[in-house]
């Protein structure tokens, strides 16, 4: 039996995955992500978990065909990562230092990609070859796979839909020190800045003032019924299906999978979205199919090992 490791590597924790060289995941965990010191750390930590892992389980080393891992911020194909401030790490040969540390092949992705890899493989776009993967939290994540491999790009940062420019009048900045960027609008954090802002112009009732404004609180609204709390998501879903639309048009996907804390609302964010796309698609790209992601957070570690499996071909 032939074995592979898949590596998500988060800034709070790194998600592990042994995987059979058809798929099945035999075993999963999670260490700590030790960021301190410039993530001095980190591989090392990995390396080390790895190794434990392999003679828990009694595995030759010889069975073991690699490692794919995945990071939270834009790679290059050979693996180089030019900042990372999750992880402390400013630029880092990541794919070499874990190869030669394990003596193992490393493969390494950014993190959305990873997971559209994932779902492609083993989740909700089973079956196709080209799709995208949305993920909605903190901030808008998109991976895209183009004929099954991983649109990476000149700069490892293909598929950021999170920053294409969508608000010109917009005076706040964006974390990527620009303004009107989608995250602004339609990542959890987004969507609270949007129904703060209609809160405050608003003296109309709303189950949004009684606690805590949050992308759930905004959900729940709009499925009890809560105008304000509809036209908060119509806005903020408004500017994500818009950026999907244009998105699409270079893509071209079969599948649009919708990842994140906010896809955790179910049909109903399908339903937003879906709406306001179909009204901005382009025409070859209207019947474009949306599924919620299927693998949660596991969806990082399957991608990694499918990144390694792919890449050992």
């Amino acid at each position: 039996m032939k074995y592979c490791f898949g590596v998500d590597i988060g800034g709070t924790s790194v998600k592990m995955g042994l995987f059979q060289t058809d798929g099945t995941l035999a075993d999963k965990w999670e260490i700590a992500t030790r960021t301190e010191k410039e993530g001095i750390m980190i591989l090392p930590d990995i390396k080390a978990s790895l190794e434990q892992k392999t003679e828990q389980h009694g595995i030759a080393r010889k069975n073991i065909i690699g490692i794919g891992a995945d990071i939270p911020a834009p790679v290059l194909e050979d693996g180089i990562i030019r900042m990372t401030p999750n992880l402390g790490w400013t630029y880092k040969e990541a794919k070499r230092e874990l190869s030669e540390m394990t003596g193992m092949p490393v493969m390494i992705a950014n993190d959305a990609n990873a997971a559209a890899l994932g779902e492609m493989w083993r989740g909700a776009a089973r079956g196709h070859k080209n799709m995208m993967m949305v993920t909605i939290g903190t901030g808008v994540g998109c991976g895209v796979i183009a004929d099954g491999r991983i649109l990476t790009g000149a700069h490892g940062a293909a598929g950021e839909i999170g920053h294409l420019h969508m608000n010109e009048a917009e005076t706040d900045v964006c974390g990527c020190g620009n303004r009107g960027c989608l995250e602004q609008y339609a990542s959890a954090t987004g969507m609270v800045r949007v129904a703060a802002k209609l809160l405050e112009s608003s003296g109309e009732p709303s189950s949004l003032r009684s606690g805590p404004v949050s992308a759930k609180a905004i959900l729940d609204g709009v499925k009890a019924g809560d105008a304000l709390s509809r036209r908060a998501a119509d806005i903020s879903f408004r500017y994500l299906a818009t950026a999907i639309a244009d998105a699409a048009a270079i893509a071209d996907p079969e599948i649009c999978v919708i990842g994140g804390g906010v896809s955790k609302a179910g049909q109903i964010v399908l339903d937003y979205i879906g709406k306001y796309y179909r009204e901005r698609a382009f025409m070859p790209d209207k019947d474009l199919a949306f599924r919620l992601a299927e693998l949660g957070n596991d969806a990082g570690i399957y991608g990694s090992a499918k990144l390694i499996l792919d890449g050992i071909k």
